[in-house]
């Protein structure tokens, strides 16, 4: 039976830093009450010279240095993102030609905020089915280009990232490594509250009803966190680490704590890079793992919840 693993990680994030002070100049706010609300301090804004395929290819070029694989060598790009402007070519062909490769299947995935995971476990089906060998998948968005910036309840929010992963064949014998390197999927939605949060209309702008959101993942996601742990074979007082969506610090505490995750690492990446949307949970596993915050082997719960009111999570070992 093949199994899957994440070789490697990788991140990248625009130059521009748009601080807490910046934007009490913007829209009537305050750094006291962005601190208080969302946890955000600073947040990274890619300019309008940088599209979100480049933001995904700097970050795909990364985790395949680290992987040690050559671009040619894959044969599937999954790019999760709900900014890319462009229909056709889609992120992951432009990603694709940034990069070199020869002839992956290039899919993009929109599932807003948790997309990432969707997208890795796309790429471990397919790995596991033997339809692709190595993969590149990454999460990708540009918030600052459909934020309303006179809206200070969400452009306080957002920032723009990119964050990827190697996934790759594993025929290692798995009860002697202590598990798949990528567990299996627990996904789902509530479909008939999907207007909760919202990228629509022309040009499309990102709105949230943020009460909704808040409640809805506060109460109803620590248990389906732990149904992910269970599905792993793994107890959340096993995980090393967790990374949560970051999408406010008043949802990423509480939601772990909750959980019973009590000896994990648990990624506070959304205080230095805002809301991210797909890129978010890459980026903050790609950070985990380059500050040395994490081990090789070490079980990580990824879990994404957002956009669609969708959820997907899974644990994952460190490469």
């Amino acid at each position: 039976m093949i199994g899957t693993r994440i070789a490697a990680v990788g991140h990248y994030q625009p130059a521009r830093v748009l601080t807490n002070e910046e934007l009490e100049e913007m829209v009537d706010t305050s750094d006291a009450w962005i601190r208080s609300r969302v946890g955000i301090r600073t947040r990274r804004i890619a300019g309008p010279d940088e599209p979100v395929d480049e933001l995904a290819a700097h970050a795909g070029a990364k985790a395949l240095a680290s992987a040690g694989i050559e671009p040619a060598a894959v044969d599937l790009v999954v790019v999760a993102t709900s900014t890319a402007i462009d229909r056709s070519p889609n992120t992951a062909a432009r990603l694709a030609a940034r990069l070199g490769m020869v002839s992956p299947a290039t899919l993009d995935l929109n599932v807003v905020c948790a997309g990432f995971t969707h997208a890795l476990a796309t790429a471990d089906h397919a790995v596991r089915a033997g339809a692709a060998e190595r993969a590149v998948v990454v999460g990708a968005d540009k918030m600052s280009q459909v934020a309303d910036w006179t809206d200070r309840g969400t452009c306080v929010l957002v920032g723009d990232g990119a964050g990827a992963a190697v996934v790759t064949a594993d025929h290692a014998d798995h009860a002697e490594s202590g598990g798949a390197g990528i567990g299996p999927v627990l996904w789902g939605s509530v479909p008939g509250l999907g207007h909760a949060v919202r990228i629509e209309g022309t040009p499309p702008r990102f709105a949230q009803e943020g009460q909704s959101v808040y409640r809805w993942a506060t109460t109803t996601l620590p248990p389906i966190a732990r149904k992910v742990c269970e599905r792993a074979g793994t107890t959340p007082e096993e995980l090393a680490a967790v990374v949560l969506h970051q999408a406010n610090l008043r949802i990423i505490e509480p939601v772990a704590a909750r959980l019973g995750a009590v000896n994990a690492v648990v990624a506070k990446d959304v205080v230095e890079s805002g809301n991210t949307s797909a890129a978010s949970i890459p980026l903050a596993l790609s950070k985990l793992v380059e500050r040395g915050e994490i081990s090789t082997g070490d079980p990580v719960l990824l879990f994404g919840f957002g956009g669609n009111l969708s959820y997907a999570g899974q644990v994952v070992r460190c490469p």
